[in-house]
């Protein structure tokens, strides 16, 4: 019998971030001067920031 790679049996996980506010906080893609940037986006007080962990 053929064993399986750890890697195959990793489960994936989310990791939901939070505001101060309260709010959740999703990350969000924009193409601006022909560049892709991220960035992280507070759905209630619309706060935007360049990562999740600047949120704190």
């Amino acid at each position: 019998m053929a064993q399986v790679s750890k890697n195959s049996r990793v489960g994936s996980s989310t990791h939901k971030f939070l505001c101060p506010c309260g709010g959740e906080i999703k990350m969000k893609t924009v193409f601006a001067n022909g560049k892709k940037k991220n960035y992280a986006e507070c759905e209630k007080c619309k706060r935007q920031e360049r990562k999740p962990s600047d949120f704190k």
